[in-house]
């Protein structure tokens, strides 16, 4: 079964009966995914073509969603502005806000700045006369800003637990990755300095080292496509020596390019630990190639022995 048709693959155990949740405005229908038997406890879909990969030694992954939340809610920051923004039609508001939130989820792991691109083309058609795009992209942050700084500020202070704003099991999934020696990087479509500072808040910052990479106002000079091939160059290794983790499309189409095994991330950011599937994300994900698809980390361990150690896949038991 091919996988962007809405439903899961062939692997089936005993599927849920409630509908994974929706990240988008509106719900969308879906399959419910497979609960799998030990030793994954929770959600995982393989793609029928995965296989594993025991040479693999880097690992690319995602920030925002993929590890941290502390950004969490940001789609409905942008939604707001775009809309304030665009101009309007009479008895159009429901497909503009359709429009926009497709615009911004298509662009999803892409840097900030092309969201905006993608804003300035939709105020041109509709007549206006749109501001630069870096214009809004720093009022998009400084609003973002308003709504996260108070979350920083908890961490920084001890008032907040640091796991509470990390994707569920991310740190297991990092401390393993690092116990098989696997080389880490951390690139997000988020400016380099935020990602920087908020990666040290959350405790992230020794697993990559001096290996984190964001975006920077001159969009040209930094995609998560140059990173990858940084890699692969700096280290002389093959893409089929890379291994991807991210819950937007551009750093699994990135990988799949190359040749590398990308694990998606389809994270439910408002409700952390739920272990459900974001449906809009996993649908995506499917469509661009993903290998396979998870709601968090909680199965990081089994995972990784698939992967790395070429162990059985849940399904095989079946």
């Amino acid at each position: 079964m091919q996988w962007g048709s809405g439903k899961v693959s062939s692997i089936v155990f005993a599927p849920m009966a409630e509908p994974s949740r929706s990240m988008g405005p509106s719900e969308s229908q879906a399959y419910p995914p497979a609960r799998v038997t030990k030793p994954f406890t929770g959600f995982v879909e393989f793609s029928p073509s995965f296989g594993p990969r025991p040479a693999v030694k880097h690992a690319l992954l995602d920030f925002d969603g993929t590890l941290s939340l502390i950004r969490e809610g940001w789609p409905a920051v942008m939604l707001g502005m775009f809309l304030e923004m665009l101009p309007r039609r009479v008895g159009e508001e429901a497909a503009d806000r359709q429009m926009l939130w497709d615009d911004m989820m298509r662009l999803n792991g892409k840097q900030t700045i092309y969201q905006m691109i993608q804003l300035a083309d939709r105020i041109r058609e509709r007549g206006g006369q749109p501001q630069e795009p870096l214009w809004y992209k720093h009022e998009y942050l400084r609003r973002l800003d308003e709504t996260i700084a108070g979350r920083r500020e908890a961490i920084r202070t001890g008032a907040a637990n640091r796991e509470q704003y990390l994707v569920h099991g991310a740190i297991g999934l990092l401390e393993e990755l690092r116990r098989r020696g696997l080389r880490l990087y951390l690139a997000s479509g988020t400016d380099e300095p935020f990602v920087k500072a908020e990666a040290e808040l959350l405790g992230l910052t020794p697993y990559f080292g001096s290996h984190v990479y964001g975006a920077v106002d001159d969009y040209r000079k930094f995609s998560k496509k140059l990173v990858i091939e940084r890699i692969m160059k700096e280290n002389q290794v093959a893409g089929e020596q890379l291994l991807a983790f991210g819950d937007g499309y551009v750093e699994i189409q990135n990988t799949k390019e190359v040749g590398g095994l990308a694990v998606a991330v389809a994270s439910d950011e408002a409700h952390n630990g739920s272990g459900e599937f974001d449906s809009w994300k996993r649908n995506r994900l499917q469509e661009v190639g993903a290998d396979v698809v998870i709601p968090d980390f909680r199965d990081a361990i089994p995972l990784l022995q698939c992967i790395l150690d070429g162990a059985p896949r849940p399904d095989a038991a079946g």
